[in-house]
């Protein structure tokens, strides 16, 4: 499981390398300044500053050493078919209960980001569509029962 490969798209491995490089010369940069200041107020045993600043690089650190084990792992994946869903493509799809259009884009799990409608190939609904054609009716099993979407359109970034 660990030696398992990351799938990201190209747009996922250069996210994660300019946030990697923002964490190691920019934040870090930040955080020794705030400790050097928390530092300087004595006393570490009662300094608040000083522990919120070891508690933010401690998460720094297990972020930076994330990304680097993701990067060492991933495998790119670029796809410019779009007449079948995969990883890569951009999904337009139709709520068929509520007439609701939608767009998702279909990404790896470490790419995968709801609030920017990138779901995981690995997701239900991503399994659902892999694969599928423009027309193609899917049908997603979910907490509040089936939903069926119709596959509107498939393109690329």
């Amino acid at each position: 499981m660990a030696d398992e490969q990351v799938i990201l798209t190209p747009q996922g491995l250069k996210q994660l390398e300019e946030e990697l490089e923002e964490l190691k010369t920019v934040k870090r940069k930040e955080l020794a300044s705030r400790l050097k200041t928390a530092i300087s107020y004595g006393d570490l045993k009662e300094n608040s500053e000083y522990h919120s600043a070891k508690d933010d690089q401690a998460h720094m650190e297990t972020r930076i050493l994330t990304i680097e084990r993701i990067l060492k792992r991933a495998q790119v994946v670029e796809h410019s078919d779009t007449s079948k869903v995969n990883i890569g493509s951009v999904v337009t799809l139709n709520d068929i209960e509520f007439s609701e259009k939608i767009e998702y884009r279909i990404v790896g799990p470490a790419e995968a980001d709801a609030s920017e409608n990138k779901i995981s190939y690995e997701s239900p609904l991503g399994v659902a569509l892999m694969g599928k054609t423009v027309g193609d009716i899917v049908t997603v099993n979910a907490p509040v029962g089936q939903i069926q979407f119709e596959l509107l359109a498939i393109n690329t970034l």
